[in-house]
């Protein structure tokens, strides 16, 4: 989800650490070595979870963790497994963005009750299913983009569209602190409730 209003938080994985609250390392003094998002994708998602096992099982992990996913065809063969740096940054990652998904959450299960997430606790998108009444899906979609929200909707993703009325909507917090996801759901919330009302609604 992007807004016109809404600017991007600091990449966890870039620069110095996410808690520091310091901008991307592209700067000078950044450490070369630092794994960012888009060095480690599309790897580093799918592995974020094994990077949180116990220290004594986590190289099983992730080399379980990667077969399954070059099985799977998610990942190319010969994908390498990050090394103990990059683990120490997709770790410090996974913390920013369970923060990061906690914050979506909230702000969702305050502005569009009812709604169902789903997608792993510290990924970088969760799958959220609104309510029947919020839609119909166009319509909705309509609106946000009147207030210049980007959305997008599961159905994008070559998803079959919903049977039962919910609007799934594919909602990205990477690169979003948890103030402008606030923010941003509650203006997307407040075209809803504008479009609604213009359109005569009871």
């Amino acid at each position: 989800m992007t807004s016109s209003g809404t600017n991007s938080g600091p990449d966890p994985g870039a620069g110095t650490e996410a808690e520091s609250g310091a901008g991307s390392g592209a700067g000078s003094g950044s450490d070369p070595h630092r794994p960012t998002a888009e060095s480690l994708s599309p790897a580093w998602e799918l592995l974020l979870p094994a990077a949180a096992a116990p220290a004594r099982g986590r190289g099983r992990a992730l080399r379980s963790a990667l077969r399954e996913a070059v099985r799977s065809g998610r990942l190319a063969g010969g994908t390498r497994l990050p090394s103990s740096r990059e683990l120490a940054g997709l770790r410090r990652c996974q913390r920013a963005y369970r923060e990061r998904r906690d914050a979506m959450v909230a702000a969702l299960d305050e502005h569009f009750p009812g709604t169902a997430v789903s997608g792993i606790a510290a990924g970088l998108h969760i799958i959220a299913r609104l309510p029947a009444r919020y839609g119909p899906e166009d319509v909705f979609l309509e609106r946000a983009a009147g207030a210049g929200i980007a959305l997008r909707p599961l159905r994008d993703c070559g998803t079959a569209g919903s049977e039962d009325g919910t609007l799934p909507l594919v909602l990205g917090y990477a690169h979003l602190a948890p103030g402008d996801i606030a923010r941003g759901v509650a203006a997307l919330a407040e075209a809803w409730r504008t479009g609604r009302a213009g359109s005569g609604s009871g």
